[in-house]
């Protein structure tokens, strides 16, 4: 039997963690880009990526926030850039979907299914904040992250024509269930890349017995049909994707899930969670898929075809 290679993604910044948090959280496009390539040179083959307001660090879903890094990240390393749908649970449907929208990404993520959205929990351990507006945003215990049906077609819709496919991000089982039914409707075709996301308030645990249900509820929902991928907040990050690279999954590391690279220790770059989730997977035996590996594997149109 041929060796499986195992995919890694790298999200760099995302809309959860707060510039407050680590001083080596990606804000300004430059460190943006410059995490990026440095995630890509340690093994990952798609980054993930969020823009945010270069002065306070407040997540940025517009379009001219995008564009600073993008060209950079494609001309300094082949990685698939993989540009977020779900920018921040504050943004409207129309808001989320413009910068995929705009660039045409080979990927772009799609939030499964509404949500309670807890953030509050992280005030437990952070206390002092630079920016008014990081407290607000954190200690908010009435986010409902949107994610209707509505909303999730006209995403799918808006991207068609433009031969985007979509890094599926499920928190829950129903979210599986919801995929289902676009697949049975023939909205989306394999091989679908499915995310199921652990540990964040609001959504499934944590727990091995959590993992194991998402993966066998994928494998009787959509068979051969999809690539299968983990995410675990926090310090679940590592536990979880050793789990799932044994199981015959994929991993998604990088500052967006998790600050920490060790117990009290928080992580100095993107690229050493990457580094630590390949020795991981190097360590049981496997490879990491490159990035070409990575688009034969999931189907994507290639980076010749995308609009930045």
């Amino acid at each position: 039997m041929a060796q499986r290679k195992v995919i890694i993604t790298c999200a760099v910044t995302g809309a959860i963690h707060t510039p407050s948090m680590s001083p080596h959280l990606p804000i300004t496009a430059e460190q943006i880009a410059d995490a990026a390539v440095g995630a890509a040179e340690a093994g990952a083959a798609i980054v993930h990526l969020h823009a945010r307001h270069p002065a306070d660090g407040r997540p940025d879903q517009s379009p001219e926030g995008f564009s600073p890094f993008l060209q950079v990240i494609k001309q300094r390393c082949d990685a698939v850039i993989n540009i977020t749908t779900g920018g921040a649970p504050t943004m409207t449907i129309e808001q989320r979907v413009k910068p995929a929208a705009t660039f045409r990404p080979e990927v772009a993520s799609l939030n499964m299914g509404s949500m309670n959205f807890g953030l509050f929990g992280m005030l437990n351990r952070f206390k002092e904040f630079q920016h008014p507006w990081e407290k607000e945003y954190l200690s908010d215990k009435g986010i409902i992250f949107r994610n209707s049906f509505a909303d999730i077609e006209y995403i799918l819709t808006t991207c068609r024509e433009n031969g985007t496919r979509f890094e599926f991000e499920c928190y829950d089982t129903s979210h599986l269930y919801n995929l289902k039914y676009f697949f049975d409707q023939g909205v989306v075709t394999g091989p679908l890349f499915i995310q199921t996301v652990f540990g964040l308030q609001g959504g499934i645990g944590a727990h091995p017995e959590d993992v194991l249900h998402m993966k066998r509820t994928a494998d009787r929902l959509f068979g051969e049909n999809y690539r299968w991928s983990v995410l675990g907040a926090g310090r679940n990050q590592l536990p979880i994707a050793a789990m799932a690279a044994a199981m015959g999954g994929n991993v998604r590391v990088g500052l967006e899930d998790s600050l920490w690279a060790g117990p009290g220790r928080l992580a100095a770059s993107n690229a050493e969670q990457v580094r630590l989730a390949r020795q991981i997977v190097e360590g049981l035996g496997l490879e990491i898929a490159t990035p070409d590996e990575a688009r034969e594997m999931l189907a994507l149109k290639g980076a010749d075809k995308v609009g930045f």
